[in-house]
């Protein structure tokens, strides 16, 4: 069964973005502009959301959102449908207006938020539209709000990319030094690395493996027993499958009393082997090559060899290895 992955949860936070259909220019002129921000606000008013950082380029733009009431699909549907809504009645054009549905990270925040924030108040530099000098000039960006505080509406919440640049203060000295802190960060390679800019807008969740594990588990993908063949749509999305893949084969070591390191010393056909094999071609969607390597059972072609030998050796008759099985769906 494929499907997309939606993780919905209440005060999670996520990175949102979209641009528009054939990455065509949503934002061109200052009333369109003026139009998606107004949007934005109405979406965070009507749905309690927290925004702690925004940036609407030309054709696309980047969200940064906290959702106290877990629901982020229901106000990015309204946000999305209203502003295409207003776009066409004042252009009085019709047809799709964005690339599809838009793209959502949700995000460890201890981890990642400070970062993020930062990466987004940079992308007008990144495009090479202005400096960060200009940057306080660039009117369509959570980091203009911050320079003018009293105009800030009340959802708008910028305390972490402060904090995470060295525990500054929203004042007046501590706005200061987040600007020359930004003027740094735009030319330091190194501290860009260390703060993952370039997996930013990639893949599915922002953080750590075992916050992605316990991501999947919240969903019921990572749960003992699940006997759904589940793959999640995209190939941004590999590595979610692979922690799926990993659960089934950390319980088959478990059940079958085996540790990692016998994957490695034992022989590539060993008969324990071709169990977990054959438990992850029939309750995921695990390739050949991922199978292969992950167990040590040599080329791709193999696992489909010794899976399909199960019942002409008689192995897969046994009550050793129907007790194997019957462990996967208690």
């Amino acid at each position: 069964m494929a499907r997309s992955l939606r993780i919905e949860r209440s005060g999670g936070v996520y990175h949102v973005i979209n641009r528009g259909n054939y990455r065509q220019d949503l934002f061109s002129t200052e009333g369109a502009h003026q139009s998606f921000e107004d949007c934005l606000f109405e979406a965070c008013e009507k749905c309690g959301w927290v925004l702690e950082g925004f940036c609407v380029m030309t054709n696309h733009f980047h969200l940064v959102l906290r959702t106290p009431n877990g629901n982020l699909v229901y106000g990015m549907k309204w946000l999305q449908a209203t502003y295409a809504n207003r776009y066409h009645r004042f252009r009085k054009v019709h047809g799709k207006l964005f690339q599809g549905r838009y793209k959502s990270l949700i995000v460890e925040e201890n981890i990642h938020l400070g970062a993020l924030q930062h990466y987004v108040h940079l992308n007008p530099v990144r495009a090479k539209m202005c400096t960060v000098e200009e940057l306080k000039n660039y009117r369509w960006s959570s980091y203009w709000y911050l320079r003018y505080p009293r105009k800030r509406p009340s959802f708008l919440d910028l305390s972490g990319a402060l904090d995470s640049a060295g525990g500054l203060r929203d004042t007046p000295a501590g706005r200061r030094k987040y600007a020359d802190y930004l003027q740094w960060l735009s030319t330091n390679t190194p501290a860009q690395k260390e703060m993952a800019f370039e997996k930013m807008c990639h893949g599915w969740a922002l953080g750590t493996k075992d916050f992605k594990r316990k991501l999947l588990e919240s969903e019921g993908l990572l749960k003992d027993g699940n006997n759904q063949t589940i793959r999640l749509e995209g190939k941004e999305l590999q590595e979610a499958n692979e922690l799926q893949w990993e659960a089934i084969l950390n319980r088959g070591l478990k059940i079958l009393g085996k540790e990692i390191g016998d994957i490695t010393n034992d022989r590539k056909s060993a008969w324990w082997k071709v169990w977990i094999a054959s438990v992850l071609k029939q309750r995921s969607s695990a390739t050949n090559v991922w199978i292969a390597r992950e167990l040590n059972m040599g080329v791709p072609q193999a696992v489909t060899i010794h899976v399909g030998s199960l019942d002409k050796v008689k192995l897969g008759k046994t009550k050793e290895y129907q007790d194997f099985i019957y462990e996967f769906t208690k």
